[in-house]
Order: structure tokens, then C-alpha cells, then sequence
């Protein structure tokens, strides 16, 4: 087969200098795409502070986007988080992708500092960058209005221009980069969005294996209860976890004082929906369509959202809760973490914050107004400025999700070998522990934990580099993906050596992060859940996790990864040795 040649667009913010360039086909070979191309494009400079001008801010799609695979428009964005220190990769659907690739590109590298605030703007035919000065503190939705007659859009809100370390990258149609803070590195460099359009097509090498590995793919997502059941997430969208969580007894509530919150199914997915008369929506050509927007036309929140929002700050006020997404989406701010820093700060003060409080100190977090300016910084900062460090319920700096790790050892170990920092979704046991019917012995028990951990953390890198959607495979596997991706290259694909790419992926970055300073002593949870035990109640116990075991199946865990004891790597020529 001839080689594959994909095109990358270099943006220097601070010459205004642009050029198209070929990606190096072994890149794509050894990293696909998506989260694994941004992390090798970050090479050699992933050193950089986030904030220094020469750190680059990678959009890359995968090797599937723009052709009818299932779930494949969504790009990732790679660079390294201000919140966390980390290398950080974040995803998002909608139709940027699709349109990115349509315009003929696979990635946009993003550096240096440009001297007022710009649009990059991206088309088939060239790329300009366009003044932006009018942009400049608007809210994402009036941003997205004014560049709507220029395709898709990706923008920051207030929050991402002032710096606020959990600010996110809003895309036009609604979806979100959401974790790490990458909004405030496109804010240091001045970038207050890029569009894309197009007019290209993607050739498939061989239809027919193409198009009947997407037949088996199909018919996977149809069989499937979690994606098309009764409560599965195309039905209710991801907040039909709400009632699950509770029944598990693993609902993060009061900053993680208590594991069920009494009044959750004021914001299940049912209760949204008859509040809302929510409505079927998707990223580009997806089946699934697990988004869901209100009559009025507004995206309506996550899981995460509704939870944090919800339960991890004693609200269940449903208006206020969306209400708080609505400002969190227009200012360009995570969910997850502004939720949980204010749900940190709330018990430091003695007294979480009421459903009024709330959108004004969004506002002045935003703005960095007032006490919003500690409050910007996140949850570890303000906890330690406020003298209680250990009220931050994160990992690396990055607060934790809706998933009490008390009620699912795989989560617990999940969170702390996350590259990214606290995260459920690089390894995203929840198919494993949550979203089928485990016995307590199971999700209440490190055994296999660890094997199962790095398995499906390998195998989740590889998806974020294809760059597939999570939630397709609670039905399909890297068994239909591979053919899938046979089919678009006309070359040879396995589940087994995508798995291997993977494990590359998640070493690059694991030897990325050890550079930057961090140990098997940043790989550890906030001491409450080894002290405090969970809700118990409903027959079902929930005890503090076993420090001792937790200790015991991390160090098998580095073991099964090929690393020493105290998490390092046997030697320094990791790098040397990688494509």
C-alpha cells in the first residue's frame, strides 16, 4: 500500500505565520490519530510550561472521521493542563471534525502568542486569521452567532480569556472540551476560536469490508441495552445514571462527606425530561444520539453535571442545576470542576453554597472577581489557601467525577493512574462495575483490578486516537473497529495491535508526566476515603477503602505495566525507543 498522507496545519500565533505540512505516515501508523498524534506531536516540548508560548495546542481527528464510521466525527485536543501539570488530552463531538477533515486537514497545531485577540478561520481553499477584538469577552453563545456563517465553530469564554485554570473550548453546536483548563491556553495565546469548513470527501480503500464491519457495528449498538434499553443513554442521555448511582450507593454528595443523595431523582433523566420535554440529538451522523436539548433549543447537562451540581452540593433544585450549566457552557468553564471546587470551598467554609449563590460566583469565577478569583484556581489551591488541603477531592488537581471510588475498587485505581489526572474515562470501568448487576465481592474488591485497569486503559487510549466515541462500545469492540479502520486504509488492522498502539499512547504520556515531576506519591486519593466510610444502608455496605490493598494492587499495577515499584520507568531511553 501506498503511504498515508494526512496534512497538518501550523498556526505561529506570534508571526502569523501558517503552512500546511505532511504528518510523517509512521506517526499515524504508530499513534493513529486523536489523543495519540497530538501526544507524539508534543514531543519535545512537553516540558514546556502550559502557560509558555511555545506550547502547542493540538486538534487532531481520527484516521475514521469524515466517512460514515459510527461515532467517529469527535476531535481531541491535546496539550499540557494549567489546573494539573499533566499532559492532558480532552474530546468532543459535534460536527468540527467532520468539517476539519473536509476541509483537508487531520490536525491543527496551535503556537506562540499572538498580539491581540484573533479567529483562526480554516477552509478548504486556505486559512486566515481574522481580528477579534469585537469577540473578546463575549460569551461563548454570542461568539458562536457572530462566526456561525463560517461552519463550525471552537471558542472560549470569559473564562478562558482571564486565565481561569478549568476553563473549557465550547464547539458551536453545544459539545464541550471540557477538563484540564485547555480554554485558558488558548486564552494565554490570545485565540479566541478557530472555525472550520469544508468540502472534501474521505476515501474508503475497501467498501465492502468498510461497510460490513459498520452492518456488524449497527447491529451491535442495537442489541445493546445500555445504548438503546429502556434507560439506556439514548433514551435518557447520560443523566439515566442518577438512579443507578443511587442504587449503588456511590453518589459523590457534600464533597464526597456521604455516598446517596436523598433527593437525586429530582434530577434524573425522567425528571429532566418532563421538565424539559428533552429531545434526540447527536454528534454528526451518530446512531446513538445520547445529547439531549430542551424545547427552548439549549443543551441540556451531562451526568457529571447534574450530580455535582446536584448532589455534591446539597442541591436539588433542578432549575438552578440547569441553570448552572447554561452559565458554565456561555462563560467557557468545566462543569465537574467548578462544581467541585465550590464544593470544597463550601465545606471548608462550614456552609455549601445555595441554588442563588451559585450563578453569581460562576460569574465572578469567570471574571476572577472577588472571592471567584481563589475560587479560579480550583479546588486544591483553595483548599490549601484556605488551610484544609485535604477537602480537595482530587487526583493531580484534577477533581474527581460523579463515581464515589468507596463503591468501585476499579474506579478507585482508575482515578489514580489516569495520565490525565483524577478521570474516569481513561480506563472507564463503569461497563465492568456499574453498569451491569456485580456482585458486592466484586466492585467492593481489588482483585484483577489492576490487570483489568491497564487493559482498559491501553484500549481506550487506542479509541481516543481512532478517535471513536466511549459509549460505543457498551456495544461493539476493537474487533468491529479494526475492520472498520482495514476498510478506510486498506490496510491490515487488529484488536491486538491497536491495543499495542494503545499501551505506547499511555507510556508516552506516563514518561511525559514522570518529566514533569510526578511519583508514585501523585498516583494516590484524598485520605477521606481511606478514613471516612461511604452511606451504607439498603443492604449494602459501604466501608473506607483498604489503604493497605489499594497500595498492594497499584504496585501489581506497575509491575503488569513494566515499571518499577515506586511507578518510574526502568530506564531513561523510554523515549528513544518509541516511533
Amino acid at each position: 500500500m501506498p503511504p498515508l498522507r494526512e496534512h497538518m496545519l501550523v498556526v505561529d500565533l506570534s508571526s502569523g505565520r501558517m503552512r500546511r505540512e505532511e504528518i510523517p505516515p509512521e506517526f499515524l501508523r504508530a499513534y493513529l490519530g486523536g489523543r495519540g498524534l497530538g501526544v507524539r506531536i508534543l514531543r519535545g516540548r512537553h516540558t514546556l510550561s502550559p502557560f509558555d508560548p511555545s506550547m502547542p495546542v493540538v486538534f487532531a481527528v481520527g484516521p475514521l472521521c469524515g466517512t460514515p464510521a459510527p461515532t467517529s466525527t469527535r476531535i481531541e485536543v491535546v496539550s499540557r493542563s494549567p489546573l494539573t501539570g499533566t499532559v492532558f488530552d480532552c474530546s468532543a463531538g459535534g460536527r468540527f471534525a467532520w468539517r476539519l477533515r473536509a476541509a483537508g486537514l487531520f490536525a491543527i497545531l496551535v503556537e506562540g502568542k499572538s498580539p491581540r485577540p484573533v479567529v483562526l478561520a480554516v477552509t478548504s481553499s486556505g486559512e486566515e486569521l481574522l481580528p477579534a477584538e469585537d469577540l473578546w469577552a463575549k460569551g461563548v453563545g454570542e461568539t458562536v452567532h457572530a462566526l456561525s456563517d463560517r461552519g463550525s465553530v471552537a471558542a472560549i469564554g470569559p473564562a478562558g480569556e482571564n486565565g481561569v485554570l478549568f476553563s473549557s473550548i465550547m464547539m458551536g453546536e453545544g459539545n464541550v472540551v471540557g477538563r484540564g483548563g485547555l480554554g485558558a491556553v488558548l486564552g494565554k495565546k490570545n485565540l479566541k476560536a478557530i472555525t472550520v469548513d469544508g468540502d472534501r470527501t474521505v476515501p474508503v480503500a475497501d467498501r465492502e469490508r468498510f461497510e460490513r464491519a459498520r452492518a456488524d457495528v449497527l447491529r451491535l449498538f442495537r442489541a445493546s441495552p445500555a445504548i438503546f434499553g429502556e434507560f439506556g443513554i439514548s433514551e435518557y442521555g447520560t443523566p439515566a445514571l442518577v438512579d443507578l448511582m443511587r442504587q449503588r450507593r456511590m453518589a459523590p454528595t457534600e464533597n464526597f462527606r456521604r455516598t446517596v443523595f436523598e433527593d437525586s431523582s429530582a434530577y434524573s433523566g425522567p425528571a429532566i425530561r418532563a421538565a424539559y420535554g428533552a429531545e434526540k440529538e447527536g454528534c454528526f451522523d451518530c446512531p446513538i444520539r445520547c445529547r439531549k436539548r430542551a424545547s427552548d433549543g439549549r443543551p441540556l447537562p451531562e451526568y457529571e453535571t447534574v450530580s455535582h451540581f446536584g448532589a455534591l452540593n446539597g442541591i436539588s433544585d433542578l432549575h438552578a442545576i440547569i441553570r448552572s450549566n447554561d452559565a458554565c457552557n456561555d462563560l467557557g468553564m468545566d462543569t465537574i470542576s467548578a462544581a467541585a471546587t465550590l464544593s470544597a470551598w463550601g465545606e471548608a467554609r462550614g456552609r455549601f453554597p445555595s441554588p442563588e449563590e451559585i450563578g453569581p460566583l460562576l460569574h465572578d469565577i469567570a471574571h476572577r472577581r472577588g472571592e471567584g478569583d481563589l475560587l479560579a484556581q480550583g479546588s486544591r489551591r483553595v483548599a490549601e489557601a484556605l488551610g484544609k488541603p485535604g477537602l480537595s477531592m482530587s487526583v493531580k488537581s484534577l477533581e474527581l467525577p460523579a463515581y464515589d471510588p468507596r463503591g468501585a475498587y476499579g474506579m478507585a485505581l482508575a482515578y489514580v493512574t489516569s495520565n490525565r489526572g483524577g478521570c474516569h474515562l481513561q480506563a472507564y470501568p463503569i461497563s465492568h462495575e456499574i453498569l451491569r448487576k456485580p456482585v458486592a465481592s466484586d466492585r467492593f474488591s481489588f482483585s484483577g483490578k489492576a490487570r483489568m485497569i491497564k487493559i482498559a486503559e491501553d484500549t481506550n487510549a487506542a479509541v481516543d486516537s481512532l478517535v471513536a466515541c466511549r459509549f460505543a462500545f457498551f456495544g461493539a469492540s476493537l474487533e468491529e473497529y479494526s475492520e472498520l479502520l482495514s476498510g478506510v486504509t486498506g490496510e491490515s488492522h487488529t484488536p491486538k495491535g491497536l491495543k499495542e498502539i494503545g499501551e505506547r499512547i499511555w507510556l508516552t504520556e506516563r514518561y511525559y508526566n514522570a518529566q514533569n515531576g510526578f511519583t508514585r506519591a501523585d498516583d494516590d486519593l484524598p485520605s477521606r476515603f481511606f478514613t471516612e466510610a461511604g452511606s451504607s444502608g439498603e443492604g449494602i455496605d459501604v466501608p473506607p477503602i483498604d489503604r493497605a490493598r489499594f497500595g498492594e494492587e497499584l504496585t501489581k499495577y506497575y509491575r503488569i505495566r513494566g515499571l518499577r515499584d515506586d511507578g518510574s520507568f526502568p530506564d531513561d531511553g523510554f523515549l528513544e525507543r518509541q516511533p
